[in-house]
């Protein structure tokens, strides 16, 4: 679902690339790298010195980069070290080829927590966005000792029908715009995203099967760390019952709604959400 909101992201970068009279300081500022996680060499960038590590989560068809360039950017550097990563046939961690076994979000979330391991780091604090904050609350049930704290949006713990409806109106990739399918074409290659994208929703519907539609609806009482949920008021991609669902069923959560807010909300009003963000991990 948050393929809609990659162009942004990546006409994010662009823009303050433009703007700014310093435009190498970003680039020497992110370290990318690829390491090798469970069999398949996974990329990702790193910048910061401080002492609160953080795995920045992308979703489906994202990248590091491209998902969460302000905040790669914007979040204190003194206080905290980031890393975003690219999931396994996302971005440049590929070969393999995406495909979406019934475990796909448990594969992610072990990805990401072998990643930070290799990288040094034995804890650390989750901020997931989308498919991506699916995975953070999977990681962050099965791994509560490495998880310090947990942020999460634009995300869901199961699929309902009025969901599947949702993806399905979107399956078809060449009813979309120009300005919204190029850049994914330009990244993946236009067969390996329209057939990724459709596998995508089809793999994101084969959890209907499962009791209630859950993905990980019982796995949420197991989070043991402070969480933060995220929720765009004005989301066309997650119906507001998601988020109460979560706060529901997470013992420690807490619901903070942006009222402008869409599925991008970390990207369309970065300064808010980096000041939200880091105030929480703060405390």
């Amino acid at each position: 679902m948050v393929v809609f909101f990659w162009t942004q992201g990546l006409r994010t970068l662009q823009n303050a690339a433009h703007r700014s009279s310093k435009r190498v300081s970003y680039c020497t500022a992110v370290q990318a790298g690829k390491k090798s996680v469970n069999g398949v060499e996974l990329c990702y960038q790193q910048t910061g010195t401080g002492d609160h590590a953080l795995l920045l989560m992308p979703g489906a068809l994202g990248s590091g980069e491209t998902d969460f360039g302000p905040q790669l950017k914007g979040l204190d550097k003194k206080r905290f070290t980031v890393v975003a990563f690219d999931p396994r046939g996302y971005g440049s961690s590929r070969p393999p080829n995406r495909d979406f076994p019934s475990d796909f979000f448990h594969r992610d979330a072990q990805d990401g927590l072998h990643l930070m391991q290799v990288l040094g780091f034995s804890r650390f604090s989750l901020l997931g966005w989308s498919d991506g904050g699916i995975t953070g609350l999977i990681a962050s049930a099965l791994s509560p000792a490495n998880i310090r704290k947990l942020v999460v949006w634009g995300s869901n713990a199961y699929v309902s029908q009025e969901d599947i409806a949702i993806y399905n109106s979107v399956r078809d990739v060449s009813r979309w715009s120009e300005r919204m399918r190029s850049p994914m074409e330009v990244m993946y290659g236009a067969e390996y995203f329209r057939n990724t994208w459709s596998a995508w929703v089809d793999g994101i519907s084969q959890f209907t099967h499962n009791p209630q539609g859950s993905i990980c609806l019982e796995l949420l009482p197991q989070i043991s760390c402070p969480t933060l949920v995220v929720h765009g008021q004005k989301d066309p991609m997650v119906p507001s019952f998601h988020p109460q669902a979560l706060l529901q069923h997470i013992p420690n959560a807490r619901l903070h709604v942006m009222a402008e807010g869409k599925h991008n909300l970390h990207l369309r009003f970065a300064a808010e959400f980096n000041r939200l963000v880091e105030d929480f991990l703060l405390e």
